[in-house]
């Protein structure tokens, strides 16, 4: 199982209404076809009813943990909502100094 589906299961258990896990390791330095290190998530869970933000990434940390070891996710970028919040957009990520150029 690749790191993503492995990321995927994990967040299941949160209960999302809404999640999008995206590979954005082609965008970042040492990138070579099949690599798996940096992934960015939008998750949408009645489960973050409440929670201050540091709350719901502890959250997703918490389901994640052991995939964020040397060797596994180098880089989790989280953008967790509530469906209140949730507007249906995931914002964009900032490119990485150290991408490959084209």
């Amino acid at each position: 199982m690749t790191l993503e589906q492995q990321l995927i299961e994990r967040l299941n258990t949160l209960q999302p209404t809404h999640l999008e896990v995206i590979n954005e390791s082609a965008g970042h330095g040492g990138y070579f076809p099949g690599k798996e290190s940096h992934f960015k998530v939008a998750i949408v869970s009645p489960i973050f009813q409440g929670l201050r933000l540091v709350q719901r990434h502890q959250k997703v940390y918490a389901v994640a943990t052991d995939l964020m070891n040397p060797g596994k996710i180098h880089a989790l970028a989280i953008h967790a909502y509530t469906p209140d919040e949730w507007q249906g957009q995931v914002p964009d990520s900032p490119e990485c100094a150290h991408a490959p150029k084209n």
